[in-house]
């Protein structure tokens, strides 16, 4: 026995709504297999639906590109940091600067190893470390390090700075729209359940068979089981697995 499947993705769930409006235009409404109640609901609900929808598609669009960007500063700042440790580093061997000059950046006067830049945490507080240690090591009349300048370091770290706020920031917006499109379709699948059941109630004096084939051209779904054969004259029809992303 073919039994009813309610929509499972974005996609169907429009589609349904769409075909019950579709039908509304149709057929006068004292023959339409709905009430005039429940089209209403529909008429209101889908176009915000369909805008919830859009918002969020287009705000995962925003965020993937948010996301590149981030990874892409993000190389370059671990870079010029990397570079300006190496170099301070080559300049101590050569004795140039004082091995004391590591302390100024939290790092031991013996320890020639870069500290690790993996992470954007570990970024962001060896970056102000450096960069705060470098500014003040100027202040107290030391040697600058060059090639690359603590000036030309700060520009690359701020610029990783400001495009992780503005990735975090799509991140959070991005998630506010996934739990509002999502509380969306609970609102729709209780809908096109609603839909569903007054448009089977409609025909429920019509024979099983006759009974699915008249919802069906509501847009009702239908599916058979593994082990059913469909009749060729009056079967719904088979429908796999939906794989539309939501």
């Amino acid at each position: 026995m073919p039994y009813r499947r309610l929509p499972n993705t974005d996609s169907a769930r429009l589609r349904a709504f769409k075909k019950a409006i579709e039908m509304s235009k149709e057929i006068p409404p004292f023959r339409l297999a709905f009430s005039m109640k429940t089209l209403v609901k529909i008429q209101a609900f889908l176009p915000m639906f369909e805008n919830a929808i859009s918002h969020q598609r287009q705000t995962l669009v925003n965020q993937t590109e948010k996301a590149k960007t981030n990874q892409n500063t993000a190389r370059k700042a671990r870079i010029y940091l990397t570079h300006f440790l190496k170099v301070m580093n080559m300049a101590i061997t050569r004795g140039e600067l004082p091995p004391e000059t590591r302390s100024f950046y939290g790092i031991a006067t013996t320890d020639s190893t870069i500290p690790s830049l993996t992470t954007e945490n570990e970024l962001v507080a060896w970056g102000k470390r450096i960069i705060d240690g470098e500014e003040y090591r100027i202040r107290k009349g030391n040697t600058p390090v060059t090639n690359p300048t603590i000036a030309v370091v700060k520009v690359r770290y701020e610029k990783f700075l400001e495009t992780r706020n503005h990735y975090k920031t799509s991140n959070r917006r991005a998630a506010e729209c996934v739990n509002r499109t999502s509380d969306m379709r609970s609102e729709a699948d209780e809908l096109i359940a609603s839909l569903w059941n007054e448009v089977e109630a409609s025909f429920s004096s019509l024979p099983e068979e006759e009974k699915r084939a008249a919802a069906e051209k509501y847009g009702v779904t239908y599916v058979f089981r593994r082990n059913e054969a469909a009749r060729k004259d009056l079967s719904p029809t088979l429908f796999s697995v939906d794989q539309e992303n939501q």
